[in-house]
């Protein structure tokens, strides 16, 4: 029997992943049933299994995914010196995510909002991916804290504002910008941009004044 490429089994794992995320984000977590994902990636049982125990393990691949991947576009930007300003930053790092794939309805919106939204209700009934977004939540929490501090040192930002509770508010912000989207259809990420913009610059008339 031949033996089976790595680059074949990331493939094929790349695939189920896609296309449950397609279903959850369209349908909801308790909607979709094993057989509709089957169906969606037009694979057996049997090779979907292969890499899933079923759907709960897929869901908590795909929360894990998308929060290591918000996480390591933060990092890339705290490596900067200094780091790009809040607006810049956050606005850097929303794109990246709502392009990540699968990106795309079929009306060429990002699935992302819709999905995370499913994710955060499913959070309160099921521990186990409590336990993943609380893990996630920590590690992007963590670098937003490296991102303030870095701004401290650069004399950017006040010595005396804190770094944890600038992160809690910052991922509030971007938290709250995605419920948006989900709920009342696409906006584009320069809105929230415009809007820190405009909040950091309180305080400015007064300086110039």
């Amino acid at each position: 029997m031949a033996r089976v490429s790595q680059e074949h089994l990331d493939a094929r794992r790349r695939q189920i992943l896609d296309g449950a995320t397609r279903c959850f984000a369209r349908n909801g977590f308790h909607a979709t049933s094993m057989q509709d994902v089957l169906k969606e990636v037009d694979l057996s049982a049997g090779a979907v299994y292969r890499y899933f125990s079923g759907k709960e393990e897929l869901i908590g691949a795909i929360v894990t995914e998308v929060l290591d991947e918000v996480r390591d576009a933060f990092e890339e930007g705290a490596r900067q010196s200094p780091p790009p300003p809040p607006d810049v930053l956050v606005g850097w790092v929303m794109n990246k995510m709502l392009n990540l794939k699968p990106k795309l309805t079929p009306e060429g919106v990002s699935i992302h909002p819709r999905l995370i939204i499913q994710v955060w209700g499913e959070t309160l009934r099921n521990p186990e991916l409590a336990a993943v977004i609380n893990e996630g939540y920590a590690k992007v929490s963590g670098v937003w804290e490296k991102v303030v501090e870095a701004y401290q040192e650069a004399g950017m930002m006040r010595d005396d504002v804190s770094p944890a509770s600038l992160a809690r508010t910052m991922i509030a912000l971007t938290q709250g910008f995605l419920a948006q989207m989900a709920l009342f259809g696409p906006i584009p990420v320069e809105t929230l941009q415009d809007g820190l913009r405009g909040l950091m610059s309180m305080g400015e008339s007064d300086t110039r004044s």
